[in-house]
């Protein structure tokens, strides 16, 4: 836009952003507000004021494990996806492989087809393959949903690449891979680490996967609250959903102090 918004045109502008975001976090802000409520059951607006539903949850031995289970799984996912993804987001980048596009459509196919769909047909393909470990199903699963996010990312890292310093330090004789780790990893230092932030939060929020591959043993955090939610819906349903958006926005602030969000958003 040429020029600056006149003041109604900038009140206008700012009064329709707020209200789309308070209509987006209002789902959001219900959840939490339950989460504090001392009445017996979930009510809104809520009652009261307590801390005693967070204690309960916090001290729920169920809880606990299906945390883990989740905030493991989440960490392993992301982990495998970025030593895939890294590899296969550079070479279909920098390199002339045959059938890039078609590989590139392959690898991002995740985020295309309807996940409930692609849950369920990777428990008909495990069960055929006679695949019955539940954590290592769990974790095929959670890498294919996460993947995509981490090659996306890259690959819109490496475009961003400034190469006549790539170039430059080839001709001061460095070696390729030094030249990579030294002058293309700290480019794309902000890609990745977004990357990795969605991916984690992907894999530690996933349902329908979840849903369709964990067993009574390993319970993610997601089909615990559903589970939850089945038996009796009071405040500390609430609690956990609460958690479980505390740990999104922990790991935001944590992308914040490391690369900064702005920086890492491409912003």
């Amino acid at each position: 836009m040429r020029g600056r918004l006149s003041a109604s045109g900038a009140v206008l502008v700012y009064g329709a952003g707020a209200l789309i975001l308070l209509f987006i976090m209002a789902p959001l802000l219900v959840v939490v507000s339950l989460s504090f409520s001392a009445a017996p059951f979930a009510v809104f607006p809520p009652r009261g004021f307590t801390l005693e539903w967070f204690g309960r949850v916090i001290a729920d031995e169920e809880f606990q494990h299906a945390f883990i289970v989740s905030v493991s799984l989440a960490v392993a996912a992301t982990a495998a996806s970025f030593a895939l993804g890294m590899p296969a987001a550079y070479a279909l980048n920098r390199w002339k492989v045959p059938g890039a596009q078609v590989m590139e459509a392959i690898l991002l196919s995740p985020q295309i087809f309807p996940i409930l769909i692609t849950g369920l047909a990777l428990l008909q393909f495990m069960a055929r393959a006679g695949l019955r470990d539940a954590e290592m199903n769990l974790f095929i699963g959670h890498v294919l949903i996460t993947l995509p996010y981490l090659v996306r990312t890259i690959t819109a890292s490496l475009k961003l690449v400034d190469r006549s310093l790539e170039e430059a330090a080839l001709t001061l004789g460095a070696s390729p891979w030094r030249v990579f780790w030294l002058v293309t990893v700290p480019q794309i230092i902000p890609g990745i680490a977004a990357g990795c932030l969605f991916s984690f939060m992907i894999s530690f929020d996933d349902f329908p996967i979840s849903l369709w591959l964990a067993d009574a043993q390993t319970v993610p955090l997601p089909i615990f609250l559903h589970s939850s939610m089945s038996r009796i819906f009071d405040p500390s349903i609430a609690a956990m959903s609460t958690l479980m958006i505390l740990t999104g926005v922990l790991a935001v602030i944590g992308l914040e102090k490391l690369v900064g969000l702005r920086r890492a958003m491409g912003i």
